[in-house]
């Protein structure tokens, strides 16, 4: 199974915001001073149009939906927390921690890419009942994937529930990676909300802050576990992950593989660590200041990956 697709869908935000609803454990957001609402929102419409005007100049198929008319949902941007698809024809619906969040799902985006763009759905799942238990797992947030081989990392916080994580494993048949990883707020150690902010997997490498796993059997478990993948491992600082370098992700370009992220985890990144990452594609970037600085998220959480196979190609 490969790691990375050509086909990417994205959602046009037009209620961007800071959510008040995931900033109390989300401490990658911060509010914006001296600035209206509408122009927050119109710098983060036109970082989105930058992303997608990066990824089309580099091969990468984009499909786009327009948030919902007349709904609130300020982190409509990050739809890799709602849903994954995977190679086989099968979506996954999941359970957010943030009740404005879950007016993110809808139906309509499914429908679409089976009737309209022609991708072979053969089931959808839904884990969304583990919100009535207080349990959360939310998408390719919660979990960093290595499609190649099987498995699933997950650092367990608020949003990404162990019990979750086993159910999505077992209904996957994936090998779950779970520990805890932790990031200094104020002189605490505090949870991190999502994995895909501390680490990413590519086809051959993984660029993980190992210095936020503070228990060393599990940072070994973890370090291990990456090696005997044979995966090229790039270690990040917990500094540069404050800057979302974690937060890349690799994807099939015309021209072969490109991995994304955003201009400030580039421009923190050293040389030696652009050289490891250059050995495995192409690095691209683009200005995505205001969406991490209110939405907490960056490159990675706004794409969700389409791994849908196409029904011509099945045929």
């Amino acid at each position: 199974m490969t790691q990375s697709t050509q086909h990417v869908v994205m959602i046009r935000p037009d209620s961007f915001r800071m959510n008040e609803e995931t900033a109390e454990n989300n401490h990658y957001q911060q509010a914006l001073t001296g600035i209206t609402p509408e122009e927050i929102r119109d710098r983060a419409l036109e970082e989105f149009e930058g992303l997608v005007d990066l990824l089309e100049r580099h091969g990468v198929h984009v499909l786009i939906w327009d948030e919902m008319p007349d709904s609130d949902t300020p982190d409509c941007l990050f739809p890799n927390n709602w849903f994954s698809t995977h190679a086989h024809g099968l979506i996954i619906h999941y359970p957010m921690y943030a009740e404005n969040r879950r007016q993110e799902r809808r139906e309509d985006i499914a429908v679409d890419l089976e009737h309209l763009h022609g991708f072979d759905i053969k089931e959808i799942l839904d884990f969304t009942e583990f919100e009535e238990h207080n349990k959360f797992l939310e998408g390719t947030g919660s979990m960093v994937l290595d499609r190649a081989h099987g498995k699933s990392y997950a650092a367990l916080s608020e949003r990404t529930d162990r019990g979750a994580l086993a159910h999505y494993c077992s209904a996957l048949d994936v090998e779950g990676v779970a520990f805890e990883a932790f990031q200094t707020v104020n002189g605490t150690r505090l949870p991190i909300y999502h994995t895909n902010v501390m680490m990413s997997i590519g086809s051959g490498f993984a660029a993980i802050c190992l210095d936020c796993i503070d228990d060393d059997e599990e940072r070994t478990m973890v370090l291990e576990t990456l090696e005997n993948d044979n995966l090229e491992v790039i270690a990040l600082t917990e500094e540069q992950i404050g800057s979302f370098a974690g937060n890349m992700l690799e994807l099939q370009g015309d021209k072969g593989k490109i991995i994304v992220m955003s201009s400030a985890a580039y421009n923190v990144l050293t040389s030696a660590q652009k050289e490891q990452l250059s050995h495995h594609g192409t690095i691209v970037h683009t200005d995505l200041t205001t969406i991490e600085t209110c939405g907490g998220g960056s490159a990675r959480c706004m794409i969700a990956e389409n791994h849908l196979p196409h029904l011509a190609s099945t045929t």
